[in-house]
Protein backbone atom coordinates (compact mmCIF):
# COMPACT_ATOMS: atom_id res chain seq x y z
CA UNK A 1 0.00 0.00 0.00
CA UNK A 2 1.34 3.79 -0.92
CA UNK A 3 2.89 5.42 2.39
CA UNK A 4 1.37 8.66 1.45
CA UNK A 5 -2.42 6.81 0.98
CA UNK A 6 -1.48 5.13 5.07
CA UNK A 7 -0.34 8.34 5.91
CA UNK A 8 -3.42 9.74 4.82
CA UNK A 9 -5.84 7.30 6.42
CA UNK A 10 -4.28 7.91 9.61
CA UNK A 11 -4.68 11.52 9.52
CA UNK A 12 -8.18 10.72 8.27
CA UNK A 13 -8.86 8.69 10.95
CA UNK A 14 -7.10 11.00 13.83
CA UNK A 15 -9.83 14.29 12.62
CA UNK A 16 -12.59 12.08 13.04
CA UNK A 17 -11.89 11.11 16.25
CA UNK A 18 -11.12 14.41 17.30
CA UNK A 19 -14.22 15.99 15.53
CA UNK A 20 -16.16 13.04 17.68
CA UNK A 21 -14.65 13.74 21.04
CA UNK A 22 -15.57 17.60 20.32
CA UNK A 23 -18.78 17.39 18.57
CA UNK A 24 -20.00 14.40 20.53
CA UNK A 25 -23.85 13.31 20.74
CA UNK A 26 -25.22 15.87 23.05
CA UNK A 27 -27.60 13.63 24.96
CA UNK A 28 -28.51 16.78 26.65
CA UNK A 29 -30.92 17.27 23.78
CA UNK A 30 -32.95 14.34 24.10
CA UNK A 31 -36.60 14.23 21.97
CA UNK A 32 -39.42 13.41 24.38
CA UNK A 33 -39.93 10.63 22.58
CA UNK A 34 -36.66 9.25 22.59
CA UNK A 35 -36.56 9.85 26.71
CA UNK A 36 -39.90 8.23 26.84
CA UNK A 37 -38.77 4.74 25.18
CA UNK A 38 -35.72 4.86 27.10
CA UNK A 39 -37.61 5.19 30.46
CA UNK A 40 -40.16 3.13 29.68
CA UNK A 41 -38.68 -0.18 31.45
CA UNK A 42 -38.21 1.53 34.90
CA UNK A 43 -41.57 2.66 34.73
CA UNK A 44 -43.01 -0.55 34.14
CA UNK A 45 -40.79 -1.92 37.28
CA UNK A 46 -41.77 0.36 39.99
CA UNK A 47 -40.02 -1.65 42.13
CA UNK A 48 -36.41 -2.14 42.81
CA UNK A 49 -33.82 -3.46 45.39
CA UNK A 50 -30.90 -1.02 46.71
CA UNK A 51 -27.34 -2.60 47.95
CA UNK A 52 -25.22 -1.17 50.45
CA UNK A 53 -22.15 -3.00 50.75
CA UNK A 54 -18.49 -2.61 51.36
CA UNK A 55 -15.84 -2.38 53.91
CA UNK A 56 -17.86 -0.92 56.22
CA UNK A 57 -19.62 -3.57 56.88
CA UNK A 58 -16.71 -5.18 58.43
CA UNK A 59 -16.60 -2.91 61.49
CA UNK A 60 -20.42 -3.20 61.51
CA UNK A 61 -21.38 0.27 63.04
CA UNK A 62 -18.46 -0.40 66.14
CA UNK A 63 -15.24 1.80 66.01
CA UNK A 64 -13.03 0.07 69.19
CA UNK A 65 -15.36 -1.46 70.82
CA UNK A 66 -18.03 1.63 70.93
CA UNK A 67 -21.02 1.89 68.28
CA UNK A 68 -20.38 5.08 66.68
CA UNK A 69 -23.91 7.37 65.79
CA UNK A 70 -25.52 7.53 62.52
CA UNK A 71 -25.56 5.09 59.71
CA UNK A 72 -23.23 2.51 59.04
CA UNK A 73 -21.74 2.62 55.73
CA UNK A 74 -20.39 6.40 56.87
CA UNK A 75 -18.58 5.19 59.76
CA UNK A 76 -14.75 6.34 58.42
CA UNK A 77 -16.48 9.85 58.43
CA UNK A 78 -18.02 9.53 62.01
CA UNK A 79 -15.28 8.50 63.92
CA UNK A 80 -12.56 10.16 61.86
CA UNK A 81 -11.16 7.17 61.03
CA UNK A 82 -7.52 7.90 59.23
CA UNK A 83 -7.06 6.57 55.48
CA UNK A 84 -4.32 4.16 56.56
CA UNK A 85 -6.25 2.54 59.31
CA UNK A 86 -9.77 2.17 57.55
CA UNK A 87 -7.24 0.58 54.76
CA UNK A 88 -6.90 -2.18 57.27
CA UNK A 89 -10.36 -3.20 57.41
CA UNK A 90 -10.24 -4.30 53.86
CA UNK A 91 -8.21 -6.75 55.10
CA UNK A 92 -10.58 -8.36 56.78
CA UNK A 93 -13.01 -8.11 54.30
CA UNK A 94 -13.55 -12.05 53.43
CA UNK A 95 -17.34 -12.24 52.49
CA UNK A 96 -16.91 -16.15 51.97
CA UNK A 97 -20.74 -16.76 52.56
CA UNK A 98 -21.57 -14.16 49.45
CA UNK A 99 -23.59 -15.92 46.82
CA UNK A 100 -24.51 -13.44 43.90
CA UNK A 101 -27.07 -16.07 42.95
CA UNK A 102 -28.50 -16.57 46.16
CA UNK A 103 -28.86 -12.39 46.59
CA UNK A 104 -30.42 -11.96 42.97
CA UNK A 105 -32.97 -14.51 43.95
CA UNK A 106 -33.89 -13.15 47.28
CA UNK A 107 -34.68 -10.31 44.85
CA UNK A 108 -36.60 -11.76 42.23
CA UNK A 109 -38.70 -13.79 44.48
CA UNK A 110 -39.45 -10.57 46.12
CA UNK A 111 -40.97 -9.16 42.65
CA UNK A 112 -38.01 -7.08 42.40
CA UNK A 113 -37.08 -6.26 38.87
CA UNK A 114 -33.62 -4.28 39.16
CA UNK A 115 -31.18 -4.16 41.77
CA UNK A 116 -28.48 -0.69 42.54
CA UNK A 117 -25.24 -2.19 44.10
CA UNK A 118 -22.88 0.44 45.16
CA UNK A 119 -19.80 -0.28 43.10
CA UNK A 120 -18.50 2.36 45.07
CA UNK A 121 -19.37 4.03 48.37
CA UNK A 122 -18.27 7.47 49.43
CA UNK A 123 -15.09 5.55 51.26
CA UNK A 124 -13.62 4.83 47.72
CA UNK A 125 -13.36 0.88 47.98
CA UNK A 126 -14.65 -0.54 44.87
CA UNK A 127 -16.53 -4.31 44.36
CA UNK A 128 -14.49 -5.19 41.16
CA UNK A 129 -11.07 -5.26 39.77
CA UNK A 130 -10.56 -1.73 38.93
CA UNK A 131 -7.22 -1.52 36.75
CA UNK A 132 -7.09 2.08 37.86
CA UNK A 133 -6.68 1.45 42.04
CA UNK A 134 -5.43 -0.89 44.42
CA UNK A 135 -7.85 0.20 46.28
CA UNK A 136 -10.66 -2.38 45.87
CA UNK A 137 -11.86 -6.41 46.18
CA UNK A 138 -9.19 -7.87 44.17
CA UNK A 139 -5.80 -5.82 45.30
CA UNK A 140 -6.67 -4.40 48.74
CA UNK A 141 -8.93 -7.93 50.45
CA UNK A 142 -8.25 -11.18 50.69
CA UNK A 143 -11.59 -12.39 49.09
CA UNK A 144 -9.71 -12.09 45.53
CA UNK A 145 -13.08 -12.23 43.87
CA UNK A 146 -15.22 -9.81 41.28
CA UNK A 147 -18.28 -9.23 43.08
CA UNK A 148 -19.94 -6.91 40.46
CA UNK A 149 -18.64 -9.86 37.83
CA UNK A 150 -21.11 -12.53 39.37
CA UNK A 151 -23.87 -10.05 40.08
CA UNK A 152 -24.10 -9.29 36.57
CA UNK A 153 -24.35 -13.00 35.62
CA UNK A 154 -26.91 -13.90 38.29
CA UNK A 155 -28.96 -10.71 37.19
CA UNK A 156 -28.64 -12.43 33.18
CA UNK A 157 -30.09 -16.06 34.94
CA UNK A 158 -33.03 -14.17 36.73
CA UNK A 159 -34.33 -11.59 34.51
CA UNK A 160 -33.12 -8.70 36.82
CA UNK A 161 -31.78 -5.13 35.12
CA UNK A 162 -28.24 -4.73 37.08
CA UNK A 163 -27.61 -1.07 38.20
CA UNK A 164 -24.78 0.48 39.58
CA UNK A 165 -24.75 2.74 42.30
CA UNK A 166 -21.43 5.52 42.01
CA UNK A 167 -20.14 8.19 44.73
CA UNK A 168 -18.86 11.23 43.39
CA UNK A 169 -16.97 11.92 46.54
CA UNK A 170 -14.03 9.51 47.28
CA UNK A 171 -12.87 9.69 50.98
CA UNK A 172 -9.75 8.07 50.35
CA UNK A 173 -8.40 9.40 47.04
CA UNK A 174 -6.01 12.13 48.11
CA UNK A 175 -7.28 14.20 44.90
CA UNK A 176 -10.86 14.06 46.40
CA UNK A 177 -11.85 14.35 49.94
CA UNK A 178 -9.48 12.45 51.59
CA UNK A 179 -7.60 15.97 51.68
CA UNK A 180 -10.17 17.27 54.17
CA UNK A 181 -9.58 14.44 56.80
CA UNK A 182 -10.84 14.39 59.58
CA UNK A 183 -13.64 16.02 58.21
CA UNK A 184 -14.06 13.86 54.77
CA UNK A 185 -17.65 15.59 54.33
CA UNK A 186 -16.54 19.51 54.97
CA UNK A 187 -18.90 20.70 52.20
CA UNK A 188 -17.01 24.16 52.34
CA UNK A 189 -13.54 22.71 51.90
CA UNK A 190 -11.89 22.55 48.76
CA UNK A 191 -9.26 20.18 46.84
CA UNK A 192 -7.55 22.21 43.92
CA UNK A 193 -6.89 18.40 42.63
CA UNK A 194 -10.52 17.82 42.28
CA UNK A 195 -10.24 18.09 38.46
CA UNK A 196 -7.70 15.70 38.20
CA UNK A 197 -9.28 13.01 40.20
CA UNK A 198 -12.74 13.28 38.17
CA UNK A 199 -10.72 13.41 34.71
CA UNK A 200 -7.78 11.02 35.87
CA UNK A 201 -9.65 8.67 38.24
CA UNK A 202 -13.18 8.55 38.14
CA UNK A 203 -14.04 8.67 34.86
CA UNK A 204 -11.77 5.52 34.02
CA UNK A 205 -13.68 3.72 36.54
CA UNK A 206 -16.86 4.72 34.90
CA UNK A 207 -16.02 2.94 31.88
CA UNK A 208 -14.91 0.04 33.63
CA UNK A 209 -18.24 -0.36 34.67
CA UNK A 210 -19.93 0.64 31.70
CA UNK A 211 -17.87 -1.36 29.29
CA UNK A 212 -17.25 -4.53 31.43
CA UNK A 213 -20.36 -5.64 32.86
CA UNK A 214 -23.12 -5.23 30.09
CA UNK A 215 -26.09 -3.10 29.58
CA UNK A 216 -26.65 -1.54 32.59
CA UNK A 217 -30.01 -0.01 33.57
CA UNK A 218 -29.63 3.03 36.09
CA UNK A 219 -26.32 4.74 37.42
CA UNK A 220 -27.17 5.98 40.62
CA UNK A 221 -25.01 8.35 41.72
CA UNK A 222 -24.17 10.21 44.75
CA UNK A 223 -21.86 12.59 46.45
CA UNK A 224 -22.55 15.69 44.67
CA UNK A 225 -23.11 17.96 47.26
CA UNK A 226 -19.19 18.45 47.54
CA UNK A 227 -18.07 22.16 46.97
CA UNK A 228 -15.62 21.14 43.72
CA UNK A 229 -18.36 19.16 41.80
CA UNK A 230 -19.54 21.73 40.02
CA UNK A 231 -22.37 21.69 37.55
CA UNK A 232 -20.41 21.30 34.56
CA UNK A 233 -18.83 18.70 35.52
CA UNK A 234 -22.41 16.75 36.38
CA UNK A 235 -23.41 17.44 32.63
CA UNK A 236 -20.01 16.51 31.46
CA UNK A 237 -20.05 12.93 33.17
CA UNK A 238 -24.20 12.74 32.03
CA UNK A 239 -22.91 12.75 28.14
CA UNK A 240 -19.92 10.90 29.12
CA UNK A 241 -21.70 7.80 31.32
CA UNK A 242 -24.41 7.75 28.08
CA UNK A 243 -21.86 8.39 25.62
CA UNK A 244 -20.77 4.77 26.53
CA UNK A 245 -23.91 3.27 26.89
CA UNK A 246 -26.92 5.63 25.34
CA UNK A 247 -30.02 3.99 26.73
CA UNK A 248 -28.77 3.88 30.40
CA UNK A 249 -30.51 6.14 32.93
CA UNK A 250 -29.04 8.49 35.08
CA UNK A 251 -30.53 9.92 38.53
CA UNK A 252 -30.50 13.94 39.47
CA UNK A 253 -27.42 13.37 41.66
CA UNK A 254 -25.05 13.40 38.83
CA UNK A 255 -25.82 17.58 38.69
CA UNK A 256 -26.37 19.79 41.49
CA UNK A 257 -29.67 19.62 41.19
CA UNK A 258 -30.91 17.70 44.20
CA UNK A 259 -33.10 19.77 46.30
CA UNK A 260 -32.14 18.36 49.87
CA UNK A 261 -33.55 15.06 50.98
CA UNK A 262 -36.56 15.12 49.28
CA UNK A 263 -34.11 14.12 46.30
CA UNK A 264 -36.58 16.49 43.77
CA UNK A 265 -35.76 19.02 41.48
CA UNK A 266 -34.83 22.30 42.22
CA UNK A 267 -35.70 25.06 39.35
CA UNK A 268 -32.71 25.52 37.22
CA UNK A 269 -30.42 23.73 34.49
CA UNK A 270 -29.49 20.68 35.83
CA UNK A 271 -29.36 17.36 34.10
CA UNK A 272 -30.34 13.77 35.74
CA UNK A 273 -33.48 11.69 34.65
CA UNK A 274 -34.97 11.11 37.64
CA UNK A 275 -35.78 12.66 41.36
CA UNK A 276 -34.55 10.73 44.63
CA UNK A 277 -36.44 11.15 47.98
CA UNK A 278 -34.52 9.34 50.50
CA UNK A 279 -36.00 7.60 53.37
CA UNK A 280 -39.39 9.55 52.18
CA UNK A 281 -42.68 9.18 50.09
CA UNK A 282 -43.89 12.76 48.88
CA UNK A 283 -47.29 13.28 50.15
CA UNK A 284 -49.44 13.91 47.18
CA UNK A 285 -46.36 12.45 44.68
CA UNK A 286 -44.96 14.63 41.74
CA UNK A 287 -47.45 14.74 38.94
CA UNK A 288 -45.18 14.76 35.55
CA UNK A 289 -42.13 14.20 37.42
CA UNK A 290 -40.54 10.58 37.04
CA UNK A 291 -38.91 9.91 41.03
CA UNK A 292 -38.25 7.07 43.06
CA UNK A 293 -38.17 6.76 46.74
CA UNK A 294 -34.79 4.69 48.19
CA UNK A 295 -35.65 3.32 51.62
CA UNK A 296 -34.10 1.25 54.23
CA UNK A 297 -35.72 -1.63 56.13
CA UNK A 298 -34.81 -0.32 59.16
CA UNK A 299 -32.29 2.72 60.15
CA UNK A 300 -29.32 2.08 58.14
CA UNK A 301 -28.26 1.10 54.69
CA UNK A 302 -25.01 -0.27 55.38
CA UNK A 303 -25.32 -2.94 57.97
CA UNK A 304 -25.26 -2.34 61.25
CA UNK A 305 -25.31 -4.76 64.23
CA UNK A 306 -26.93 -3.07 66.98
CA UNK A 307 -30.05 -1.60 64.26
CA UNK A 308 -32.95 -3.68 64.93
CA UNK A 309 -35.51 -1.30 64.10
CA UNK A 310 -36.88 -3.82 61.34
CA UNK A 311 -40.11 -1.72 59.85
CA UNK A 312 -43.29 -4.32 59.71
CA UNK A 313 -44.32 -6.35 56.33
CA UNK A 314 -47.35 -4.14 56.85
CA UNK A 315 -45.46 -0.94 56.38
CA UNK A 316 -43.34 -2.12 53.50
CA UNK A 317 -46.23 -3.59 51.75
CA UNK A 318 -48.05 -0.41 52.11
CA UNK A 319 -45.04 1.92 51.64
CA UNK A 320 -44.46 0.25 47.72
CA UNK A 321 -48.52 0.43 47.26
CA UNK A 322 -48.36 4.15 48.35
CA UNK A 323 -45.17 5.36 46.04
CA UNK A 324 -47.00 3.53 43.35
CA UNK A 325 -49.95 5.27 43.64
CA UNK A 326 -48.19 8.37 43.24
CA UNK A 327 -46.40 7.75 40.27
CA UNK A 328 -42.88 6.38 41.82
CA UNK A 329 -40.43 4.01 42.02
CA UNK A 330 -39.92 2.22 45.40
CA UNK A 331 -35.85 1.29 45.71
CA UNK A 332 -35.73 -0.41 48.84
CA UNK A 333 -32.57 -1.60 50.58
CA UNK A 334 -30.85 -4.49 52.34
CA UNK A 335 -27.09 -4.11 53.87
CA UNK A 336 -24.89 -7.34 53.83
CA UNK A 337 -23.10 -8.72 56.72
CA UNK A 338 -19.13 -9.01 56.30
CA UNK A 339 -19.64 -12.86 55.75
CA UNK A 340 -22.17 -12.03 52.48
CA UNK A 341 -25.65 -12.82 53.76
CA UNK A 342 -28.51 -10.42 53.65
CA UNK A 343 -29.97 -10.36 57.06
CA UNK A 344 -32.83 -12.68 58.00
CA UNK A 345 -35.36 -10.30 58.76
CA UNK A 346 -34.48 -8.47 55.47
CA UNK A 347 -35.27 -12.01 53.36
CA UNK A 348 -38.71 -12.44 55.77
CA UNK A 349 -39.98 -9.05 55.06
CA UNK A 350 -38.64 -9.15 51.24
CA UNK A 351 -40.66 -12.73 51.05
CA UNK A 352 -43.63 -11.92 52.68
CA UNK A 353 -43.63 -9.06 49.56
CA UNK A 354 -42.87 -11.53 47.48
CA UNK A 355 -46.04 -13.11 48.13
CA UNK A 356 -47.74 -10.63 47.99
CA UNK A 357 -46.97 -9.47 44.77
CA UNK A 358 -47.45 -12.69 43.17
CA UNK A 359 -50.90 -12.25 43.63
CA UNK A 360 -51.05 -8.47 43.25
CA UNK A 361 -49.10 -7.82 40.51
CA UNK A 362 -51.27 -6.65 37.62
CA UNK A 363 -51.86 -3.39 40.25
CA UNK A 364 -48.30 -3.06 40.87
CA UNK A 365 -46.54 -3.20 37.56
CA UNK A 366 -46.71 -0.87 34.99
CA UNK A 367 -49.62 1.25 36.91
CA UNK A 368 -49.57 4.91 36.98
CA UNK A 369 -50.35 7.21 39.74
CA UNK A 370 -54.28 7.83 40.83
CA UNK A 371 -56.32 9.72 39.33
CA UNK A 372 -58.35 10.57 42.78
CA UNK A 373 -56.96 11.85 45.85
CA UNK A 374 -56.05 9.33 48.66
CA UNK A 375 -59.18 8.43 50.31
CA UNK A 376 -58.90 7.30 54.40
CA UNK A 377 -59.31 3.55 53.71
CA UNK A 378 -56.37 3.19 51.00
CA UNK A 379 -54.73 4.00 48.02
CA UNK A 380 -55.57 3.87 43.85
CA UNK A 381 -53.35 2.85 41.39
CA UNK A 382 -54.15 3.03 37.41
CA UNK A 383 -53.52 1.37 34.28
CA UNK A 384 -55.82 2.05 31.12
CA UNK A 385 -59.11 0.07 31.44
CA UNK A 386 -58.61 -0.36 34.68
CA UNK A 387 -58.61 1.45 38.31
CA UNK A 388 -57.22 -0.88 41.57
CA UNK A 389 -58.52 0.68 44.79
CA UNK A 390 -55.96 -0.91 47.48
CA UNK A 391 -57.95 -1.45 50.74
CA UNK A 392 -55.74 -0.91 53.93
CA UNK A 393 -58.90 -0.27 56.52
CA UNK A 394 -61.77 -2.91 56.06
CA UNK A 395 -64.91 -0.80 56.33
CA UNK A 396 -66.99 -2.31 59.19
CA UNK A 397 -70.22 -2.18 57.54
CA UNK A 398 -69.48 -3.88 54.73
CA UNK A 399 -69.77 -0.64 52.29
CA UNK A 400 -67.05 0.86 50.15
CA UNK A 401 -67.78 3.95 48.70
CA UNK A 402 -65.58 4.90 45.55
CA UNK A 403 -65.55 7.85 43.56
CA UNK A 404 -67.12 7.85 39.58
CA UNK A 405 -64.80 7.36 36.53
CA UNK A 406 -66.85 8.83 33.86
CA UNK A 407 -70.76 8.85 33.31
CA UNK A 408 -73.15 7.05 34.73
CA UNK A 409 -71.45 4.42 37.21
CA UNK A 410 -68.16 4.40 35.20
CA UNK A 411 -67.28 0.84 35.94
CA UNK A 412 -68.32 -2.15 34.29
CA UNK A 413 -67.11 -4.61 36.91
CA UNK A 414 -65.49 -4.99 40.45
CA UNK A 415 -63.49 -7.60 41.50
CA UNK A 416 -61.07 -9.09 44.16
CA UNK A 417 -58.54 -9.48 42.33
CA UNK A 418 -56.99 -12.23 44.48
CA UNK A 419 -60.14 -14.47 43.88
CA UNK A 420 -61.82 -12.96 40.93
CA UNK A 421 -65.00 -12.73 43.25
CA UNK A 422 -67.55 -10.22 41.22
CA UNK A 423 -68.90 -7.36 43.46
CA UNK A 424 -72.41 -5.77 43.80
CA UNK A 425 -72.04 -1.64 43.43
CA UNK A 426 -73.90 0.96 42.36
CA UNK A 427 -74.58 4.71 41.87
CA UNK A 428 -75.58 6.51 44.79
CA UNK A 429 -75.63 10.29 44.21
CA UNK A 430 -71.83 10.85 42.93
CA UNK A 431 -70.38 8.31 44.14
CA UNK A 432 -69.96 4.32 43.76
CA UNK A 433 -71.35 2.39 46.76
CA UNK A 434 -69.53 -1.36 46.52
CA UNK A 435 -70.69 -4.34 48.92
CA UNK A 436 -67.59 -6.19 50.30
CA UNK A 437 -67.29 -9.46 52.08
CA UNK A 438 -67.59 -9.22 56.12
CA UNK A 439 -63.77 -9.94 56.37
CA UNK A 440 -60.68 -8.81 54.52
CA UNK A 441 -59.34 -11.66 52.67
CA UNK A 442 -55.90 -9.97 52.94
CA UNK A 443 -55.12 -7.96 56.22
CA UNK A 444 -52.41 -5.59 54.83
CA UNK A 445 -54.17 -4.56 51.23
CA UNK A 446 -56.94 -6.33 49.53
CA UNK A 447 -56.76 -5.03 46.10
CA UNK A 448 -60.39 -4.71 43.88
CA UNK A 449 -59.96 -4.02 40.12
CA UNK A 450 -62.11 -1.79 38.86
CA UNK A 451 -62.77 -2.15 34.71
CA UNK A 452 -64.18 0.96 33.76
Amino acid sequence: MNLRFVSRLLWCGLLLMLVTSLFGKNYLEESDADREARMAWWKEARFGMFIHWGVYAVQGGTYKGDQVDGIGEWIMHRAAIPVDEYEQYAEMFNPVFFDADEWVKVAADAGMKYIVITSKHHDGFALWDSKVSDWDVMDASPFKRDILRELADACKKYGVRLCFYHSIMDWHHPDAQAAFYPTYNDREASNPRFPLYVENYMKPQLKELLTEYGDLGILWFDGEWMKDYATDMGKDIYNYVRGLQPDIIINNRVDKGRQGMQGLDKEGDFVGDYGTPEQEIPDVGLPGVDWESCMTMNRTWGWKSADLDWKTDEVLIRNLIDVVSKGGNYLLNVGPTPEGVIPHPSVERLRAMGDWLKVNAESIYGSSASPFEKPDWGRFTLKPGALYAHVFEWPENGKLVLPRMGNGTGYKRIQILATGEELEFGAVEDEIMVSLPKSAPDSIATVLRLTY
